[in-house]
């Protein structure tokens, strides 16, 4: 159904703190191994709940602002922003069930 957005720092506020579905933001890096092992996990939870939830990948290299902004010190670090409000922050590869658990989907048939 959906793909996870690329934002940038010029875009962060439009596509993620305004955004009227909750988002959650893959803080990454393309020389993190850990960040590319949850890459496919989170292209998976965007094509299954792309209704329910936006997917977002801001790169930390090209993005420090924003990065900074959240105080994002690890990556992959993960944050759930509701109603421009974050909500939920995850450390680290988390597989897909766990990740859509942490994030109350663990309630929905898929």
């Amino acid at each position: 159904m959906g793909k996870p957005v690329p934002v940038s720092d010029a875009t962060f506020e439009q596509e993620v703190l305004k955004s009227t579905t909750p988002v959650l933001v893959d803080f990454w890096a393309a020389w993190c191994g850990p960040c590319r092992m949850i890459a496919p996990v989170l292209e998976e939870i965007a094509s299954e709940k792309g209704d329910q939830i936006k997917i977002a990948k801001l790169d930390v290299d090209a993005n420090p602002v924003s990065a900074g902004r959240f105080g994002v010190r690890a990556i992959p670090t993960m944050i759930y922003f509701k109603d421009g409000k974050e909500a939920q922050r995850l450390v680290g590869y988390q597989p897909k069930e766990k990740l859509l658990q942490q994030l109350g989907f663990h309630t929905h048939a898929a």
